[in-house]
């Protein structure tokens, strides 16, 4: 009686929510319009009283916008980096291709100097710095970081260490065939050097890794997921693998023992060893932590019968004679999500974070193509899942989320960010993922709006498309 009075708690709870949240539909400042053709994703960056957005315009080309918001009445300053010729690609540097890896990153340093990163997809790098702080126009083109395995980047992330300084991901190299690099950045001398005399995750010629950002626990330590892949189809992921570091230049595994860097296939710690062709994709894993600070991994692969299934995932109790991870199967699928081949593909089944609800019970959110979405329980003690729950209400009122252009075959897509109890989504339209080959059919540019929401839990904000 109890379950089946709290399960109508939170139906009355998410329809209330919905209601109250389509009400009243925002009303949205346009900013531009934007490139249709295929998803990228965008920049965009709320920090110390300025915000920051990167996207690519009706014309393809990198477009930056700054404004100061302790300023009411501050106007949004547009600029859009000069670009050198990118010959190889018949293009400029600063314009995309039909690519949605190509993906646009911002940060702010110490001294508010803004960085951006990124058109990268085996390619120079593309890097610009302002020379003012918070002044989007004196972006300038730098054409090195440490002029060093720079010919051939990709998945440029910007992000901070425990003490707040800048540092720099990228992978050198090609799906199959890579090295993950990281840089640090010196605010004196306005520098970037190697954090590392090497990789942190080598494939050593033969594969390459598919990490998630490097997070930092509740326990002072930052912890990193990542799978391993043979070749640019896939289908061939492998091996989900695990890594802890307090200071990101010393690593161990979750038992305690160090790890020699680089970081390879065999001497990563194995999450998961599935292997080729058995359903690890690199866009369907999270990282969470328990209520003892270890952490938890959600994931996708296929069972026994090759189904699609959500795992989850922990360090088994310590014990010499057997390490590794207990696994928990949260779904019961009977349907195959059988992704395989190159290039950029829509995700067929999606997974949030896992999140404390106390001490006792995690809970997930998921969304599947063929299962719908929803949300799951989890005891914490067990892993069991305990329930199946109604998904979240969605955070956008209904008509963002619905497609407002007339061209066919539209989808939405947004990008959220959020400073104290503010929060905004940025919104535009284009066509889907086409594993990044170009189309005959060329769709009218669609217009980027912002828009700001009424505050709530940001880490709810729904992410559509891309």
């Amino acid at each position: 009686m109890l379950r089946v009075l709290f399960s109508a708690v939170c139906v009355l709870a998410f329809l209330g929510r919905t209601l109250a949240t389509e009400a009243s539909p925002p009303t949205g400042e346009l900013l531009g319009t934007v490139w249709s053709g295929h998803p990228v994703t965008f920049g965009f960056l709320t920090e110390r009283g300025h915000q920051f957005i990167a996207y690519y315009d009706a014309d393809r080309r990198i477009t930056v916008l700054g404004r100061k918001l302790t300023d009411p009445a501050s106007p949004w300053t547009r600029f859009q980096p000069p670009g050198v010729p990118h010959h190889a690609r018949k293009r400029a540097s600063n314009v995309v291709a039909w690519d949605s890896h190509n993906t646009l990153r911002l940060a702010l340093d110490r001294d508010g100097h803004l960085h951006l990163s990124g058109n990268m997809h085996v390619d120079p790098l593309v890097y610009y710095r302002t020379r003012v702080p918070f002044d989007v126009s004196t972006l300038e083109r730098i054409d090195r970081m440490t002029g060093e395995r720079e010919s051939r980047c990709t998945y440029p992330v910007f992000f901070k260490d425990a003490a707040g300084d800048l540092l720099f991901r990228y992978r050198d190299g090609s799906s199959g065939n890579g090295s993950d690099l990281y840089n640090r950045y010196d605010v004196a001398t306005r520098t970037w050097s190697r954090l590392l005399s090497t990789p942190l995750l080598e494939g050593e010629g033969k594969r390459n890794a598919y990490a998630g950002e490097p997070t930092l626990g509740p326990d002072g330590r930052f912890h990193l997921v990542w799978m391993w892949r043979e070749t640019p189809d896939c289908a061939t992921n492998h091996t989900l693998s695990y890594a802890r570091s307090r200071d990101l230049v010393h690593w161990e595994n979750s038992r305690g023992e160090p790890l020699a860097l680089p970081i390879t296939l065999k001497t990563g710690e194995v999450i998961d060893g599935a292997q080729p062709g058995g359903g690890l994709i690199n866009m369907s894993f999270q990282l969470g932590f328990d209520a003892e600070q270890r952490p938890v991994v959600a994931y996708h692969r296929y069972d026994a019968q090759n189904h699609s299934q959500v795992f989850l995932a922990r360090p088994a109790p310590s014990s010499p004679s057997k390490p590794g991870w207990t696994q928990s199967q949260l779904s019961t699928w009977d349907f195959k999500w059988a992704f395989s081949g190159g290039g950029s593909i829509p995700a067929e089944v999606t997974l949030g974070r896992p999140r404390l609800i106390d001490p006792h019970t995690f809970s997930i959110d998921y969304s599947s193509q063929v299962a719908g979405s929803g949300r799951w329980t989890i005891d914490a003690s067990t892993l069991a899942r305990t329930a199946q729950l109604p998904p979240p209400a969605p955070s956008l009122p209904a008509g963002l989320r619905r497609v407002q252009s007339p061209t066919p075959g539209l989808e939405v897509q947004t990008l959220p960010s959020s400073a104290g109890h503010r929060r905004w989504v940025l919104r535009w339209e284009t066509l889907g993922r086409n594993r990044d080959k170009p189309r005959d059919f060329i769709p009218p540019p669609t217009e980027l709006r912002l828009y700001e929401l009424p505050a709530t839990d940001t880490s709810t904000v729904e992410r559509v498309g891309s």
